[in-house]
């Protein structure tokens, strides 16, 4: 089978999984991509460049259309020749704009909105990173559409609930080699530095578990930007005696080796469609400490498993300080928290590629022979 992958914004994430996608052996894939800059004019012009790529493209032929959300998929329908027109699509969701979180509700622009829900609309099948993911989206859409003044087409949310899946992305997992260094608990934030993973309320909680005088170390990893937080200059400062390492990780193996040293990973997001970072941490031997809310309670299977309730702090900062500082006490009393991570390791290797690798090519199957969800 022959498959035309389309990514407009090939960094991050959305690179790791096309990259793990297109290892599936037994498909031959043609791979369109843009640098991941600008991500808004990506969503602009990203259409009309990849017609014209794949114009460009005139002997070649393909069985079907892989997507992401960060493409126009009906605009790009639009200017392509009728033969790839008529193939069967998919659209993978790793994120939308009408969810997404933003600094001030009224800079929100729209359009992005309307260009996630005509790509679903124009897919064969939709796949979302999670279940969170899918009712979060399909629930705002129809409160979305519902503010219009008129001609509300709510008939859409019903459209692409029918042809919606989840799938969740592969992860890369981490096997962590040797035992946890001893000394102070050392706690790991490994998100963006960006507004929505609510880095203040992290940064507060440690600063109320050190005026309780509770020893810890410090690990602070992840991609940041042009804007970051002020708290994180704050905080480097603050905290200067405490941190081991501070900063990304240029290199994955350097990635990896500062993952393995952490003793519990932390998350204050306000915002998570999925949490790679988080379980990529989780299988280098991390005790999650994570709020209840968002994709969170479906990485750990909170709702399933009785005994997931172990890694969640209820979301308040009152409430992650106490959660913290437990954990201190227990790593001095008991040299390590190894053998209570295990139980959060086995439950993210289901996120394990070699795990999802047969859903996957059973569903690009399905699609392309006309038995998905359409």
């Amino acid at each position: 089978m022959r498959i035309l992958a389309l990514e407009a914004y090939y960094g991050g994430s959305h690179r790791s999984f096309l990259d793990n996608l297109c290892s599936i052996g037994s498909y031959e894939w043609t791979v369109l991509t843009l640098p991941p800059h600008k991500w808004k004019w990506r969503m602009r012009h990203s259409a009309v460049t990849f017609a014209q790529q794949v114009s460009d493209l005139q002997n070649q032929a393909w069985d079907m259309i892989f997507c992401t959300d960060m493409l126009n998929l009906a605009e790009f329908l639009g200017l392509v020749p009728e033969a790839v027109r008529k193939l069967p699509k998919i659209a993978y969701f790793h994120e939308n704009q009408l969810t997404y979180p933003v600094r001030i509700e009224s800079e929100r622009d729209y359009q992005y909105v309307m260009t996630n829900m005509t790509t679903a609309l124009a897919a064969d099948e939709v796949w979302f990173n999670s279940a969170f993911h899918r009712d979060d989206f399909l629930v705002e859409l129809e409160g979305f559409l519902k503010r219009m003044p008129d001609h509300q087409p709510v008939e859409a949310i019903g459209a692409i609930r029918r042809k919606a899946e989840v799938y969740h992305p592969p992860v890369n997992l981490i096997k962590q080699d040797g035992r946890k260094q001893p000394g102070p608990l050392r706690i790991l934030w490994s998100g963006r530095w960006e507004h929505d993973k609510n880095p203040e309320d992290f940064f507060e909680a440690l600063k109320r578990l050190k005026s309780k005088g509770c020893d810890f170390r410090l690990i602070v990893l992840g991609e940041h930007f042009r804007d970051v937080p002020e708290v994180f200059a704050w905080a480097r400062d603050y905290f200067a005696e405490h941190i081991d390492h501070w900063g990304y990780q240029d290199s994955r193996g350097e990635y990896e080796a500062v993952l393995c040293q952490a003793d519990v990973v932390v998350s204050t997001a306000m915002h998570e469609f999925f949490g790679i970072s988080v379980i990529e941490a989780i299988s280098a031997g991390a005790y999650p400490v994570l709020p209840d809310r968002l994709a969170y309670p479906e990485i750990l299977k909170l709702h399933e498993n009785e005994n997931s309730r172990q890694y969640y702090y209820g979301g308040s900062i009152d409430k992650l300080v106490d959660k913290l500082k437990y954990l201190c006490e227990l790593k001095a009393s008991e040299g390590s928290l190894e053998g209570r991570q295990k139980d959060a390791r086995q439950l993210v290797d289901r996120f394990s590629w070699s795990e999802l690798m047969n859903k996957y090519e059973q569903g690009l199957l399905n699609v392309a022979t006309g038995n998905g969800n359409f």
